[in-house]
Formats: C-alpha cells, structure tokens, sequence
C-alpha cells in the first residue's frame, strides 16, 4: 500500500504576526511613536478635506455644513487668475527643479575628487553652510545686496556702467533671483546625498579604469556617475511630487505689487483667500486639495517613466 507524504500545515498570517510580534517586540515598540506620530499629525488631519465639498461654518465645523460638491473647483478654474497663478507656479517650479538638479551632482563629483583631506572637508562645510541659514534672513540679504542705492551687485554693476535697476520691482527677473538663490543655499546641502552614494563606489573599478588609461575626468563619467543615477532618478521623482508646492514663505517675502504678475503662485494665493481678506475657508481648501492632487499625478506619472526609462523608481 503506497502511503503519502503528510504535507505540512500552514500557519495563518495571524500566527505569523504573533511570532514576529513576541520576537521583535523591541522593534514594533520603537515603530509605535513614529506611525502615531504620522497618524495623528499627518492623516487626522485630512477629515478636514471634506469642507472642500462644503459652505463651511466655523459655528457647524468641519462635519456641518451644507454640501456643495465641486463647487469651489469649479469657481477657482473660472476666475481670472487661474492660469497666471497655475503658469506661474509651474514656471518656477519646473525651472527650479531642472536647475537644482545638475549643480549638486557636479559639485559632488568635484568634492569626490579631493584628495587633500582637509581642503576636501573645507569646501564641504562652506558649500552646505548657507542651507542653514533662515528664510528670512535669506531674502533680507537679496534685499540688501539688490538694494538700488547701497546694494553690492548693483554698486559692482554700476562701476563697470551698467544700471541693472531695481531687480525685486521687475517681473521678469523674479523667477531667476528666486531659483538661482534657492540653488546656491541648498546645492551644498544636496551634495551630502551624492557624496554618500559616492562612498559605495568599488575601488577596485577606478583600479581598473586607470589600469586602462582613464584620465580622471573619465573615471567620474564612467565609474562614479552610474553610481548615483538611481539616487539622482529617486530624488527627481521626490523634486516632481513638489512642483505645485513651492516654498510660500519665500515667495511671499518677495513678493510686492510691481512683481506680483510673475510671483502670485498657488500657496500664497492660498493663504490670502484662506487666512486674509474674505477668509473663505472652503474656497482656499479646495484649491489646497487640486494642488495635492495634481502633485500625487506628477509622482506617479514621474515614477512610471523613471522605471521604463531607467528600471528604477521610488516605489
């Protein structure tokens, strides 16, 4: 008589959740504040999105109200200003997120290639030490360096003849002094990023390139870049999840009504409608919700070319 083998029992998913449980309860406890960190800041407040769809009452709250559907959608893609704000936030955005990509990358290859360690930890430290510097600050100093009587780059400017103006009065010049000092302040701090992915490259890769005759220049090209190109696509794909979400604060201390064509973005737009003037606290939400919306879009479609283009992603 032929016996089978008796096939072992599978043990349910619950049973398996216990045993983890009892084993690296040390683990979970440690990943409990984190997740209710999350839970209570970042996902209870997101009932709030539901006065979007409704006439809010401060009396009635967030779960009064009368509901209204798309109302406010529908208004804010009918005024005026809805495609100079929606070009404006893009115009800046995408210009800043091409022009700081490439200067962290560069400048990390060339910290790379340091071999003095002290100049090496020198130029690091003075790269990344404007990104701690304050918002305000940041722009006070524009201010003063711009300034039309007293100002440094207008005083150099005027020595060799010539009159740039008052720069923070011209539309035009707005998107350039606002993404040009966002590089310069974050480029160094984006270089420890690369750097760190710099250290994983194999030595034994640059042994063999000089072996072959590879000037240094070769090496950063053919051994070092490849090592940060997934860093560099996960970052992409983080920058393009941002691109409706520009930094208010900065904008709006920029900002003054000879300029306002050209830094009038959806954020500050945002906090005028919501917190001054009317304080319409729907209508400002429901334009909050489009931009989230549009940015999750951004992500995904970012991260699904990432992974036909370069086989990888962020998730």
């Amino acid at each position: 008589m032929q016996q089978t083998a008796l096939k072992p029992k599978k043990k349910n998913a619950g049973y398996r959740l216990k045993r983890a449980f009892t084993r690296y309860w040390q683990l979970y406890l440690l990943l409990a504040l984190p997740v209710l960190y999350v839970l209570i800041f970042s996902y209870k407040p997101m009932a709030g999105i539901q006065i979007a769809f409704k006439k809010f009452s401060a009396r009635e709250g967030i779960w009064g109200g009368d509901w209204v559907g798309f109302h406010y959608f529908l208004k804010f893609f009918d005024t005026y200003k809805f495609w100079e704000i929606l070009r404006n936030t893009l115009v800046i955005s995408v210009y800043q997120v091409v022009a700081s990509i490439p200067i962290p990358i560069i400048l990390a290859l060339c910290i790379n290639c340091i071999r003095n360690k002290g100049y090496k930890k020198t130029v690091q430290m003075l790269s990344y030490m404007p990104h701690f510097i304050s918002t305000v600050v940041m722009v006070s100093m524009m201010m003063q360096l711009f300034n039309t009587r007293s100002g440094l780059i207008v005083l150099l400017f005027r020595s060799i003849g010539i009159e740039i103006g008052d720069i923070f009065a011209s539309p035009a010049a707005f998107p350039h002094l606002f993404v040009w000092s966002g590089v310069w302040q974050n480029a160094g701090w984006g270089t420890i990023i690369y750097l760190a992915a710099l250290a994983g490259v194999d030595p034994s890769q640059h042994e063999a390139a000089i072996v072959d005759g590879a000037t240094r220049f070769q090496r950063c090209i053919y051994v070092d870049f490849p090592v940060i190109v997934p860093t560099m696509v996960i970052l992409l794909i983080m920058d393009m999840g941002r691109v409706m979400s520009l930094g208010f604060e900065k904008v709006y201390l920029m900002q003054n009504d000879l300029n306002i064509s050209a830094s009038e973005i959806i954020s500050t737009y945002v906090y005028k409608i919501g917190l001054t003037g009317s304080a319409d606290y729907s209508y400002s939400t429901a334009i909050s919700l489009f931009n989230s919306v549009v940015n999750l879009i951004l992500i995904i479609l970012t991260n699904i070319f990432s992974k036909k283009v370069s086989g990888s992603g962020l998730f």
